[in-house]
């Protein structure tokens, strides 16, 4: 493979990289303080998932999210937090870019209306696996560093 001034293995860490700076700025842009003592995080999300088309979206959100959205709010933020923060350092890489997907896909199908938040999701996700099935832990990681995955 042919690139210009770095190695594939060095712009697979950069698009890594890069994923990571933007979950870091999903969390950093959120209002903690609105999401865990007012619950406006959840509670917004509820009135997309009331109004949403599939039925199974409605009902999982309900059995789901809607019984602990405290609980929920935590996880969203600070699985955002963790994500950014495991791909900018190359930490557990792998599982990042998994849960990565998968919170990409959850929130693609959530927001399936809203097509500013589409194109965003659409677009980690598709990063997130390019990067794990291209292993882009292997230069500038924690993982490389410590010999893993």
């Amino acid at each position: 493979m042919d690139t210009i001034w770095l190695t594939g293995a060095q712009w697979l860490a950069v698009l890594r990289i890069g994923l990571g700076l933007w979950w870091l700025e999903s969390w950093r842009h959120k209002d903690k303080k609105g999401w865990f003592e007012r619950g406006t995080g959840i509670a917004w999300a509820a009135d997309v998932a009331a109004r949403h088309r599939w039925s199974a979206v409605r009902s999982g959100f309900r059995r789901v999210v809607a019984p602990r959205p405290r609980a929920m709010a935590y996880v969203v933020v600070y699985a955002e937090l963790a994500l950014g923060l495991g791909l900018v350092a190359g930490f557990l890489t792998p599982v990042a870019l998994a849960g990565g997907l998968l919170l990409n896909l959850l929130y693609f199908t959530l927001m399936i209306h809203d097509w500013a938040e589409q194109g965003q999701n659409a677009m980690m996700a598709l990063i997130s696996a390019v990067a794990l099935f291209a292993m882009a832990w292997q230069t500038w990681s924690l993982d490389s560093a410590l010999g893993w995955f």
